[in-house]
């Protein structure tokens, strides 16, 4: 099978604010199930199962579910004043509006309850008392989980699959949410002098999210900081992991979205 090719550029990410940062921290999570869940390898099962032990956690610690209905019901008010513009797409947003729609019925619905096939689940539980323990999960500490881990890669994909079912609309909504958000601006190109890097934001435009995107080639990063009213990019680099990174002397170019929707 031939490698995937290496991307061209690098996309750094930084919210504005705590509700985009929830949902990012729940897309990196869905991406970690998503990409282990599948696969018939026992530390694959493992990793998924720790990763939707820990979506559930972020789902329980906060009303995620509900700052997701508010982000959504924001985006439904937005696409609805856009109908008003001749210059959009009226077919395809149309197509988004009844998604959305959709979206926010089911996640209204007083039965939605994500996360409740795991904290339900006995195996589960064993597992998450055992979790906060430095290396508590091994196979003398739960053998349930040793046998379960033993299991054909078909039996423990459907057990995942459960778990993870009624997180789905979780997942949905937080993929929906973040294409409109990341898709509310164009790039435009910018320069860092010294490697600093300043711009004020307008208080009346919410910006939720900033992206900075490099060429993968790059031997810089960003250190990304900001709030409502302006934000500060340091890009930084470090040549040997043992080293604290400095910052850059030369002028950087990049690209920068700030998306405000």
């Amino acid at each position: 099978m031939p490698e995937s090719a290496a991307p061209a550029t690098i996309i750094y990410e930084q919210p504005l604010n705590e509700r985009v940062r929830g949902l990012l921290r729940l897309e990196h999570l869905f991406q970690h199930v998503g990409m282990r869940m599948r696969d018939s390898r026992e530390w694959d099962s493992r990793i998924a199962v720790h990763m939707l032990q820990e979506i559930a956690d972020l789902l329980g610690r906060s009303d995620l579910k509900g700052e997701l209905i508010k982000e959504l019901e924001r985006h439904s008010n937005c696409l609805v004043a856009w109908q008003k513009n001749p210059a959009v797409d009226g077919e395809r947003l149309n197509e988004l509006l009844a998604d959305l729609s959709e979206l926010l019925e089911q996640l209204r619905d007083p039965s939605c309850q994500p996360g409740q096939a795991l904290r339900q689940d006995e195996l589960i539980t064993a597992i998450k008392q055992r979790s906060s323990i430095p290396g508590g999960t091994c196979n003398f500490d739960l053998p349930a989980y040793h046998h379960w881990l033993s299991q054909p890669a078909d039996r423990r994909f459907q057990d995942i699959e459960r778990w993870s079912r009624d997180l789905q609309i979780i997942r949905k909504g937080i993929e929906f949410a973040l294409a409109m958000i990341r898709n509310s601006s164009n790039p435009e190109r910018c320069l860092a002098h010294g490697g600093f890097f300043q711009k004020n934001l307008d208080a009346n435009a919410s910006c939720q999210l900033l992206r900075v995107i490099l060429p993968a080639s790059s031997t810089f990063f960003p250190e990304i900081s900001g709030s409502r009213h302006r934000f500060t990019i340091r890009f930084l680099e470090q040549t040997d992991t043992r080293i604290r990174p400095v910052q850059a002397s030369d002028d950087i170019e990049f690209e920068l979205n700030c998306c405000m929707l």
